[in-house]
């Protein structure tokens, strides 16, 4: 499983759903999927007012609330509570922040194979009990299957069934195991019924031991699964295999068992890199520092830079020097000729942009 590049200090994450869409190989979004299911992550809004620190997931604008969810970092605007709780949001120490990034990952992938374990373990358990229902009853069930039979013949006029397979030829099969053997496989299917079961609460829960147990238990059945093949084709032969093998490529690269590809202590760090507010700050776009406030700024330092230059005669001097077409020109839009008498090139073509516009 393809995992994510190497985080840069300092670069800005892009929120889930904002990044351009791969054609081939798209991208599960597991906050997405979180919030449509759970619902927003939002905070502070039971508060009476809001504080700086607090800015990072709520903000006032325009008589609306602006609340940031903690999972997928979408705002939402919401009117003020009336009736507030609280005078203000709780603290970070206070808070626990919804799982995103690979943790959130983790956790779906690994619920997912818990419910197909779960699933194992329904099928495999009545599967048992069947079995111990019938070693139990086995007489008694014998009897009615033979005198059954004998009425098929009799009114047949013949024998029902002398071929080597068949619905007959299984269950006289199934009549001749000895019930000491019907007792030890059922209670063989019950205890791999029960592993199955361990597996998916281990699983469930994101158990490390269960991730080796789950491992260890799909590996043994992948040959008997390809030898099955071997012998007949069927489309739930195919799907199972598949499945397993998806299940056993996950676990071994994605979740780095048995040492791969730096072990539990790198898939640590990679859930350390994604938990806490540490992502929540990378993921918060800052404002540019240029624009009209920007180009106020350097209106501000106009005149220092003036000076720094030396004294000129008068603006439309330092024009001539810059062209002289420029210089003969007689239409001169509001502050242009400040602008280019201080050498500003940003602040002359910024002016002329909002004349024009």
């Amino acid at each position: 499983m393809a995992m994510r590049d190497e985080i840069r200090p300092g670069t800005l994450l892009a929120a889930p759903g904002t990044e351009r869409p791969r054609r081939y190989l798209p991208k599960l979004r597991y906050e997405l999927v979180g919030c449509g299911l759970h619902g927003h992550e939002l905070l502070g809004t039971d508060a009476a007012a809001l504080r700086a620190e607090d800015s990072l997931f709520a903000r006032d604008s325009d008589g609306l609330r602006w609340y940031r969810c903690l999972r997928c970092d979408s705002w939402v605007a919401l009117c003020p509570p009336e009736r507030p709780r609280v005078p203000h949001p709780p603290s970070r120490e206070e808070i626990s922040l919804p799982l995103r990034g690979r943790p959130l990952r983790d956790r779906y992938v690994l619920r997912l194979i818990a419910i197909d374990r779960v699933i194992h373990f329904l099928v495999l358990s009545a599967l048992a009990t069947v079995i111990f229902l019938f070693a139990s009853n086995k007489a008694a069930l014998n009897a009615d299957f033979t005198k059954v039979l004998r009425d098929l013949q009799g009114g047949l006029g013949g024998t029902v069934n002398n071929s080597n397979h068949g619905i007959v030829h299984d269950l006289h099969n199934l009549f001749a195991v000895s019930i000491t053997n019907l007792y030890a496989a059922g209670a063989a299917v019950a205890a791999y019924a029960v592993l199955e079961g361990i597996e998916a609460a281990g699983l469930w829960l994101g158990r490390r031991w269960a991730e080796y147990l789950t491992f260890v238990a799909t590996v043994i059945f992948v040959p008997y699964e390809i030898y099955e093949l071997t012998k007949s084709i069927s489309a739930l032969k195919v799907l199972a295999l598949v499945i397993n093998l998806a299940i056993v490529a996950y676990l071994l690269f994605a979740k780095r068992l048995f040492g791969l590809r730096g072990g539990g202590k790198a898939e640590r760090a990679e859930h350390e890199e994604d938990t806490g507010w540490a992502p929540v700050e990378r993921a918060t776009p800052v404002p540019p520092a240029r624009g009209r406030n920007g180009l106020g700024r350097l209106r501000q330092q106009a005149p220092s830079a003036r000076a720094k230059r030396g004294k000129r005669a008068s603006g439309l001097t330092a024009v001539r020097e810059v062209s002289p077409d420029i210089a003969s020109t007689t239409n001169w839009p509001p502050g242009l000729r400040e602008a280019l008498a201080c050498s500003w090139p940003w602040a002359a073509a910024t002016e002329i942009w909002q004349q024009l516009v």
